[in-house]
């Protein structure tokens, strides 16, 4: 049989020092990312507990444990005894292991919402990825902010996880119980945290994700070379007299894998008010892309002058489900744009 110590000579020296708690949460951090992002792990329940139990409990693990480096205080100890101990460490400095446990789970509370805050001014978005990414270095920066400060710490006085403490704890308190009282309440305590934890799990599974959905928008280039929405304003002269550069996108919010269909149609209609009557159609362009959930592309398209009033509609469609005549009642999500000749104006942009 191979001994696990010698098996520690292959981890370079300075791995070797990391403490082991901290090296489970790089692990821990790093199997999330996987779950999260890799093709096949990510479609599995797998991600569910393993993110849930991530997102309450290591950033702010981390976090606790940068700023209390040291062992937490003796479990008996009087006056004298803790007088005599040397060095003395400041004030504050030592929790105990459930304080340490308590503040993990209430700094992960702060931290989490947190990164998502801040992706809410970002590009990115508060979305599922960006999400899991930007916590994930947090919490390996905490590590390592975590590992410096136990470093500086002197060895006797450093912190470390009481494994085998804790399970002995833990084995006599509800194996073992003193009476049939506190069985009782071991047992309801146990029922109650699994009761927590699933009704967290069954939230985050049911409604986390949200009603699946498709957002297609038309944007274009300012003058700033900055892409905007496409409105009445940023549509007004569209096709009067030099062509014009659009461009479409389009985001799965799914929750699957989507093929899109794009069918790009120039209609010859005339607005009412009780809605849009076409009078011809004609098929211009069609393409289609794929895209994983949470995923966005898009594509560029020229506008052409034009001397009549016309229509711009860009059909968009799920799984290759085109029928044989594209119109806006059978189309999953539409955009449109009107266009006018030279002197005229365009009347509306935006959804079909």
């Amino acid at each position: 049989m191979v001994d696990v110590k010698s098996l520690r000579l292959f981890v370079p020296r300075h791995l070797r020092s990391v403490p082991a708690d901290l090296a489970g949460v790089t692990v821990i951090t790093v199997a999330v990312v996987v779950a999260v992002l890799a093709p096949v792990i990510r479609e599995t329940p797998l991600r569910v507990p393993l993110g849930l139990g991530f997102v309450l409990f290591v950033p702010g693990y981390v976090v606790v444990s940068a700023l209390f480096p040291r062992r937490g205080p003796p479990a008996t100890e009087t006056t004298e005894t803790a007088a005599d101990a040397a060095p003395v460490s400041p004030a504050g400095s030592r929790i105990s292991g459930v304080e340490r446990v308590v503040l993990s789970v209430g700094m992960s509370l702060i931290v989490a919402p947190l990164v998502g805050l801040v992706l809410t001014v970002t590009p990115w978005g508060l979305q599922t990825v960006p999400f899991v990414v930007g916590l994930s270095l947090v919490t390996l920066l905490g590590t390592v902010a975590a590992a410096i400060r136990r470093w500086a710490v002197p060895e006797a006085d450093r912190f470390v996880v009481p494994y085998r403490t804790w399970v002995g704890t833990v084995r006599s308190r509800l194996l073992e119980p003193d009476s049939r009282a506190d069985a009782a309440v071991n047992v309801l305590l146990v029922a109650s945290i699994l009761l927590a934890a699933g009704s967290v799990g069954y939230a985050v599974t049911s409604a986390g994700d949200g009603e699946p959905y498709s957002a297609v928008a038309l944007l274009a280039e300012t003058e700033t070379g900055d892409l905007e929405f496409v409105d009445d304003d940023v549509a007004a002269g569209f096709g009067e007299t030099d062509s014009q550069e659009l461009v479409l996108r389009i985001e799965n919010g799914e929750h699957r894998t989507a093929v899109y269909t794009v069918v790009v149609v120039a209609q010859e209609a005339t607005p009412t008010e009780n809605g849009t009557v076409v009078h011809e159609q004609r098929e211009i362009e069609r393409f289609e892309t794929g895209l994983e959930h949470g995923e966005s592309w898009t594509h560029e398209h020229t506008i052409e002058p034009t001397d009549d009033d016309a229509r711009l509609v860009w059909l968009v469609y799920l799984d290759g489900d085109v029928p044989d005549e594209p119109s806006t009642t059978s189309a999953p999500y539409a955009v449109d744009l009107w266009l006018e000749p030279a002197d005229g104006d365009a009347t509306d942009a935006g959804d079909g």
